[in-house]
């Protein structure tokens, strides 16, 4: 039988959650709030937080000195890319790994993990140099497969979690009725894990989206993504503060609305196979 929580317990529980959730959310709300400041405002001391001149200017300036939408198509096609490749690659891997019994399951994905831990400056200098071998340098098509093959093991892990929480009887008789691998996997397996699915796809966009070493460090000009057009707003000379807020809050907004409108299906997701 379950314990009753009493009204006081809620309360506290209430409270610290907001509370937890206001901390977190605190730079993003200050970084919008300078965004509509001058300069001056901007780095007054004592700082000011609604109580100043709202304005404009900022957004004006940024948009006249930079092709925002080149920017923000830049970083659609290489996070959605290299989310849907991760994704259409890691199904099978993970279906293997789940319902394929071997003894190293466990040890390859543990490999797959141990990748993550080395330094991304550690594998850099020769990615670059393929890159000029192969023309991908500044290209989409090349960030789009470094953010693949980066967030792949991620992919595959949260896949393989999904999987392992539905019943391989089920494929079994689909096996048993004539579908083909193929078919198994398209038409049994991925309907039935659709909400782990969206979540990993949901995830690994934010992180694609959010990833700036590999997208300043391979682009330019032609391919460079939101990252990219943050940090040419970020300037040791002079305080471009207000500027650089409206530039931040430019690159994260569709991202925030993207989670905003997806957070019921997130963790739906993130809680699948949790209670059963």
């Amino acid at each position: 039988m379950a314990r009753a929580v009493s009204t006081r317990r809620k309360l506290i529980y209430t409270l610290a959650a907001w509370t937890a959730g206001l901390l977190i959310f605190f730079p993003i709300l200050w970084t919008v709030l300078t965004s509509f400041k001058t300069e001056a405002d901007a780095i007054a001391d004592p700082p000011v937080f609604l109580f100043f001149d709202w304005t404009l200017e900022n957004y004006a300036i940024v948009q006249e000195r930079s092709d925002y939408m080149r920017f923000l198509w830049n970083s659609v096609i290489i996070a959605g890319g290299s989310t849907l490749l991760g994704v259409l690659i890691a199904v099978p891997a993970a279906w293997s790994m789940a319902f394929v019994p071997s003894r190293r399951t466990k040890d390859i994905l543990l490999w797959m993990l141990s990748t993550k831990m080395l330094p991304a400056v550690g594998v850099l200098y020769p990615i670059y140099l393929i890159f000029i071998e192969m023309g991908l340098l500044d290209s989409r098509i090349g960030l789009t497969l470094v953010l693949m093959l980066i967030n792949l093991p991620i992919i595959v892990w949260m896949l393989y979690t999904y999987f392992r929480e539905i019943p391989a009887e089920i494929l079994e008789a689909a096996r048993m009725d004539g579908a083909t691998l193929r078919e198994e996997i398209l038409y049994v397996l991925t309907p039935m894990a659709v909400p782990g699915i969206a979540s990993t796809v949901l995830l690994n966009i934010i992180l694609a989206w959010n990833e700036a070493f590999w997208t300043l460090n391979l682009t330019a000009a032609k391919a460079a993504p939101l990252t990219a057009f943050i940090a040419s707003y970020s300037s040791p000379e002079g305080l471009f503060y207000a500027k650089l807020s409206a530039a931040s809050t430019m690159a994260i907004a569709p991202i925030l609305i993207l989670g905003w409108f997806s957070q019921k299906q997130l963790v739906r997701g993130l809680t699948f196979g949790a209670v059963k």
